[in-house]
This record gives structure tokens, C-alpha cells and sequence, in this order.
């Protein structure tokens, strides 16, 4: 059985929903052989990174930055993943109530020393709350988790 990680920032009933939806699409019923797991930043380690087969970063815009536990997360499982899980396929949206620039930005720059795979567009969902970013986040876990489990990621 595979492993798809999600570490999401839900500091928001409305960033809950999100991850939650991410959640829902990853362990869409047409998708057999992929165990997902959803952990908030805090929580998350560097052994749940190694033990993963692809994984969904999903952060809050701060200050025009990513949340500040997501960079916390990436910098626990920044050197103990470097090496090992170079590859690695990976997913990220960005709840930005502005822009999402600076976001997209630094989590890019991370990912890209991490040497990890990118297996979908990032997913900007900016300005007001809309009921469509939680089918966006669903559509985002489902393709991932569908790749993983058909081996093509």
C-alpha cells in the first residue's frame, strides 16, 4: 500500500474545509492502493515524509509568506529528507487572501532545493472564500492520490 501525506495549515473553519476536501478527494472510493494521511504542521515529521509516497502541502498566505508552522514543518524535515526523497511527487495550494505571490514564491524555492517532483500546478485560491475552492482541493487529492495509486507519480 502507498502513502499520500497531507500537511495543512487550518488555523480557519474555512482552511479546515479545505484540507478536509483534500482529504475526501485523496480517498475517493475509485482509489485502491493509497493509505492517505492529513496532519497539521506541528504534527507532521520528517519519518512521516520518508515514509511517503507523494505528498500535499496546503498553507495559509501570511504577511505575503506561507504560515508560519508550513515553514516550520519544512524546516524539521529539511535536511533529514534531502537526500532520500529527491522525487518526491508533491501538490501544494495557497489560501491567499491577497495575492499569493510571495507564497507561491517561497514555498517554490523550498520544494525546488528539496528536489522534489511537482505533479500538479499549484493551486492559488485568492480574495473572498468561495465554496468552489473546496472542489478545487478535492480535484487537487484526488489526482494526486490517482497517480500515486496508478504509479504514474
Amino acid at each position: 500500500m502507498k502513502q499520500l501525506l497531507i500537511v495543512a495549515n487550518t488555523p480557519s473553519a474555512n482552511t479546515r474545509l479545505l484540507a478536509e476536501a483534500t482529504l475526501r478527494g485523496a480517498s475517493h472510493s475509485d482509489i485502491d492502493n493509497v493509505q492517505v494521511v492529513l496532519k497539521e504542521p506541528l504534527t507532521a515529521t520528517a519519518d512521516d515524509v520518508m515514509s511517503c509516497d507523494g505528498i500535499i502541502i496546503g498553507t495559509t498566505e501570511n504577511f505575503g509568506y506561507m504560515s508560519g508552522l508550513i515553514k516550520d514543518f519544512f524546516e524539521r524535515i529539511y535536511y533529514p529528507c534531502l537526500e532520500e526523497k529527491q522525487g518526491l511527487p508533491y501538490a501544494v495550494y495557497v489560501r491567499a487572501g491577497l495575492d499569493g505571490t510571495g507564497t507561491q514564491i517561497a514555498v517554490q524555492k523550498i520544494i525546488a532545493g528539496l528536489r522534489w517532483k511537482e505533479a500538479c500546478p499549484l493551486l492559488l485560491l485568492k480574495g473572498e472564500f468561495q465554496v468552489d475552492f473546496e472542489q478545487q482541493c478535492e480535484e487537487l487529492g484526488m489526482l494526486l492520490a490517482a497517480g500515486i495509486d496508478a504509479g504514474v507519480l
